[in-house]
């Protein structure tokens, strides 16, 4: 079993161990660290000549997180083709696409299921387990990397590297010592796992020295073939490497919650807000039968997020989300999506409209608030109707997003049936 403990439980540690690590000089990370050494090794595969490196990454780290007390195979084509983005294989995709896909319980499906390479997938797959929270991270440090693997296993990342620049005539990867380095760096285009570090790699193995020491250890997503039987070495001087990335740092069973109520389907494509940290948002959902909410799933678009979490019973318009009731509150440290628990109990009669609200402060955020909206050409299928999400400055007067910014509210309600 994934979920050993109640949801409010696992909220109650996960508050004290980031209450000591910011309260206490914690030791520095070790000069060498492999997941492989600890049973968090996926398996190798290939892309082939698709560019699904960013699926098979994903599919890859979340079998990674699972390790070594479970040992599932998940579908990067399910993940790659069967998204709610309009997007074809050869287009790649990006973190958000992962987000929106993990958190909406599309996926992960199992590979069995929708096998690699066929280009073909199959709709009305069923997730093997729920993914209720992902951390993004964005200018990352070298340390915190480090922290993030140690912590959760092998992470997600981006870097500027092609099949060219690994060629013999490419001049940035030593085939002997499965070293590459980029000192010029520029666009992110290939998505790779790092498994951890070496501190004492030398700077002599790369051909072109990076004038130091150390190196990011790494697995590919062609094959192998490649590298060290599909593992390589980054240096830490690399221009792209371990700048961003995924980590899947809760993944529980698949029947955690009886019902997930949510408005969208691509997930956070827009910031909503009011030149302010501060911000209310809410959805309004229909209860399909006798239910209790349970917990709530939004976006921290910042590092660090406070939240308080309200709920109106029988909703009946715009004014009426001014007679909500306090059903939790807390904190977030991290960009990413997160589960959050409901901690007064809140009991739905079938077929009863209500409203998720969800009071937010983001540090230095302007627009706190993640919306979904059709922003490009992949994102046009994204549908407002029958959606009626709302946002507010001040909690009492309120606009409905669908009409005044062509925006859903990114904001998802958990519930349990009722016995």
């Amino acid at each position: 079993m994934y979920r050993k403990l109640s949801a409010a439980g696992r909220i109650l540690i996960l508050g004290l161990l980031l209450f000591l690590c910011r309260s206490q000089n914690l030791p520095a990370a070790e000069e060498k660290y492999d997941c492989r050494d600890v049973g968090k090794a996926p398996a190798v595969r290939s892309q082939g000549r698709f560019g699904t490196c960013w699926a098979i990454t994903a599919c890859s780290a979340l079998e990674a997180c699972l390790m070594p007390d479970r040992q599932m195979l998940f579908s990067p084509d399910h993940l790659s083709l069967n998204n709610g983005f309009i997007i074809s294989q050869a287009e790649g995709g990006d973190y958000h696409m992962i987000m929106a896909y993990l958190s909406g319980w599309r996926g992960p499906v199992l590979e069995s299921e929708d096998p690699y390479g066929d280009q073909r997938t199959t709709d009305g797959l069923l997730p093997a387990v729920h993914v209720q929270e992902i951390r993004l991270l964005d200018d990352c440090s070298e340390e915190k990397m480090k922290q993030m693997i140690r912590t959760y296993g092998p992470v997600q990342t981006s870097l500027r590297m092609t099949r060219r620049m690994t060629s013999r005539a490419g001049g940035y990867y030593n085939e002997k010592t499965f070293a590459f380095y980029d000192p010029a760096g520029g666009a992110v285009c290939h998505d790779i796992l790092i498994l951890g570090w070496d501190d004492s790699f030398p700077r002599e193995s790369f051909t072109v020295d990076p004038g130091e020491d150390g190196a990011w250890i790494c697995q590919n997503t062609w094959g192998e073939g490649f590298g060290d039987k599909g593992v390589f070495y980054v240096s830490y001087k690399d221009k792209t490497i371990a700048k961003s990335g995924l980590v899947y740092t809760v993944v529980e069973e698949e029947d955690n919650y009886g019902h997930l109520y949510q408005n969208d389907v691509c997930g956070w494509q827009a910031r909503l807000g009011y030149d302010d940290e501060s911000a209310w948002f809410a959805n309004v959902y229909t209860a399909g039968s006798e239910e209790t909410l349970r917990a709530a799933g939004f976006y921290s678009t910042g590092e660090n997020s406070g939240y308080e979490l309200w709920a109106v019973h029988d909703f009946s318009g715009a004014s009426s989300l001014g007679y909500r009731e306090k059903i939790g509150s807390g904190t977030i440290s991290g960009k990413g999506y997160y589960t959050v628990p409901v901690t007064e109990t809140f009991d739905l009669a079938g077929g009863e409209r209500f409203a998720l609200i969800v009071h937010i402060t983001t540090e230095g955020a302007d627009k706190p608030v993640a919306g979904e909206t059709a922003k490009d050409e992949y994102t046009v299928n994204v549908s407002l109707e029958n959606r009626e999400g709302y946002i507010s400055q001040d909690g009492v007067l309120w606009d409905e997003t669908e009409s005044v910014y062509a925006a859903n509210i990114c904001l998802k309600a958990y519930t349990d049936d009722r016995n």
